[in-house]
């Protein structure tokens, strides 16, 4: 089980990449859009996992989606963490153990190469911020994480929830989670960077 990516919802791709790059030295490219739930996102890769920046660019679909109000919701100008995705060594596996549903889903980059994924879980990720769904991805060539110069990691991701649940949801895993006492979800992403530790969340929004 390894971490996938965390999410940061914003109300502007740009105004948020910006922010990023100028105060965190955080480099993102455009990643595309998702038609179905009305939102785009930028990437900031980490190599074996990454930043998702996902914000509503379709208001009349992203409210009709849970998705794109699950977006609409939590966003800030500089971006709110909101959720997060883990990779399981087996996708199957880990739908039967939880008695989940897989789903597949695509985007198209702006090169015309087109992303495919499996997920499952999502639906316990908005009711329970605590925890992350799960993803698969179709070909590891064309994960957005990679390839990343930037030489930055996620160090760890905070959260408000029970550690107790979290970890039987996850089962067997190594990823750097302090968890505290509460109902919030994930309230920060620490990086470890070339020039010290970063911590995003739980700015003015």
């Amino acid at each position: 089980m390894d971490l996938d990516h965390v999410i940061l919802a914003v109300r502007d791709l740009d105004v948020a990449a910006g922010y990023l790059e100028r105060e965190h030295g955080l480099t993102s490219y455009f990643g595309g859009t998702h038609p179905d739930w009305g939102t785009a996102n930028r990437i900031v890769p980490l190599g074996t996992s990454y930043l998702e920046l996902l914000a509503v660019v379709d208001d009349r679909t992203a409210v009709a989606s849970d998705v794109g109000r699950w977006v609409g919701e939590g966003a800030t100008a500089p971006g709110a963490p909101i959720g997060w995705a883990v990779r399981p060594d087996d996708l199957d596996a880990t739908t039967r153990r939880l008695g989940l549903t897989a789903y597949t889903g695509s985007r198209a980059r702006p090169d015309g190469v087109v992303l495919h994924w499996r997920m499952a879980g999502i639906e316990r990720a908005f009711s329970e911020p605590q925890l992350p769904f799960f993803i698969e991805w179709k070909e590891e060539a064309t994960y957005p994480g990679a390839p990343s110069g930037l030489g930055v990691r996620i160090e760890s991701i905070r959260l408000e929830g029970n550690a107790a649940k979290l970890d039987a949801w996850l089962g067997t895993h190594v990823i750097p989670l302090e968890v505290r006492r509460g109902r919030a979800g994930i309230t920060r992403v620490v990086l470890a960077t070339n020039g010290g530790q970063v911590v995003l969340g739980g700015e003015v929004a």
